[in-house]
């Protein structure tokens, strides 16, 4: 989830044609979870799943997203989750529990008969990433031909460091994280741009990528990163609860007030891990310098994977590994991709 910031900071739209030849690192888990929350049954809430009953909807998302990536022209460098800090642990636990909870309310809804609504929402807050999920998105990229990079530690910290070292032009994820952890750009909405259904009316909307600029963002709120940085853990992290009572307006105001985590922490009562710790990890979080090696696409491994394996329609894999082939650079050209 990350820290809230959202209504707040306000980002400048953009199509996604005009991101053409952009290296794009992309939070690997957070658009997993997307996929897994978003694609299923609007009437039972059931993620898409093969004969054997192993879920593929965030196989689908992957393959068709990150196709739709490529057509437009954008480089994506999926980036992997490592091994959390010690202290994101009571995050876990707890997010753990919250699934099994809407995994419970889900099946209740289901028995029921309760509208499709209720039941859609309690399976989207029920969803679960595996490694065997994980295990087979990387098997996917592979044979998509597209490059991936295991991180360290958080996928986030790693995508915002690549950002900051010129190794890919912007970050993109749904959290706000991306900033505590220094990325000079992100973009937000690149997964799940096109149609969002508002769940009371029904109606259709546009979701469109959204550009930020930490620069931009730290001016607009009077903060330097370090301030922000504060202000993200009184709104709560992915790696502690934050100070009750605190929303963003009010965060943002305490931390351009007291400017150092020394003074805020004498003026709320911090429950969590250590804040000093919480705050090394954002300004000093463990990445890799090594660069993604290159990928080839590899036609028959991916029918085999998705067709024969997975049970994806033949068809429409046809005319997916027609559209890879035909977006592989040619013998002679220079084939690069600008950061």
């Amino acid at each position: 989830m990350g820290v809230q910031l959202g209504g707040v900071i306000k980002g400048e739209p953009v199509e996604m044609a005009q991101l053409s030849g952009k290296k794009i690192a992309i939070d690997a888990f957070n658009t997993l979870y997307q996929f897994l929350s978003i694609i299923r049954d609007r009437e039972t809430g059931q993620p898409l799943t093969d004969s054997k009953g192993r879920v593929t909807s965030h196989l689908s998302g992957l393959l068709y997203r990150t196709t739709k990536f490529l057509e437009a022209g954008i480089k994506p460098i999926y980036v992997f989750d490592g091994t959390p800090p010690a202290f994101k642990f009571a995050t876990s636990v707890e997010r753990r529990e919250i699934r099994s909870a809407a995994h419970a309310e889900w099946q209740a809804a289901l028995e029921s008969g309760a509208p499709a609504e209720e039941i859609l929402k309690a399976a989207k807050r029920s969803v679960r990433l595996t490694g065997e999920m994980i295990d087979g998105a990387k098997t996917l990229l592979d044979f998509m031909g597209v490059q991936w990079v295991q991180a360290p530690s958080e996928g986030e910290a790693q995508c915002a460091h690549m950002c900051a070292s010129g190794t890919v032009w912007a970050s993109s994820s749904q959290d706000w994280d991306s900033f505590l952890f220094g990325s000079p750009r992100l973009v937000r909405n690149l997964s799940v741009s096109g149609k969002k259904r508002l769940p009371k009316t029904g109606a259709y909307i546009d979701v469109n990528p959204e550009i930020f600029e930490l620069n931009k963002v730290l001016s607009v709120l009077n903060l330097t990163r370090e301030q922000l940085i504060i202000a993200g853990l009184l709104i709560g992290t992915d790696f502690n609860p934050g100070v009750k009572g605190y929303g963003p307006k009010k965060a943002i105001a305490l931390a351009q007030k007291e400017k150092t985590l020394e003074s805020v922490l004498a003026k709320v009562t911090w429950e969590g891990p250590p804040a000093q710790e919480v705050m090394d990890l954002f300004l000093h979080p463990p990445v890799t310098d090594e660069q993604p090696g290159q990928k080839l696409l590899q036609p028959e491994r991916l029918r085999k994977m998705m067709v024969d394996e997975h049970e994806f329609s033949a068809e429409r894999m046809e005319k997916v590994v027609k559209t890879l082939e035909g977006l592989r650079p040619k013998a002679g050209s220079l084939g690069k991709w600008v950061k």
